[in-house]
């Protein structure tokens, strides 16, 4: 069963409506819903100093029947 549902690691600071549009120009496909959810910052030590990993996004994307986007 293909749901047409599809995920991307997108830069945090990027809007909904901006991902939409590219990944409608750079995919030729048609975005009908789009869930996004912010991944947890992993800590690193750089020797004495406590840091963290950048942030992003992750999108979920779904898309309308009889498009899709091949690997």
């Amino acid at each position: 069963m293909n749901l047409n549902i599809f995920t991307f690691n997108v830069e945090s600071g990027s809007a909904r409506t901006e991902i939409k549009h590219w990944v409608e120009l750079f995919f030729g496909v048609k975005v009908i819903a789009m869930n996004s959810h912010r991944l947890p910052r992993k800590s690193r030590r750089m020797g004495p100093i406590m840091g963290h990993t950048i942030h992003c996004r992750r999108m979920i994307i779904t898309l309308q029947l009889g498009y899709s986007i091949l690997p």
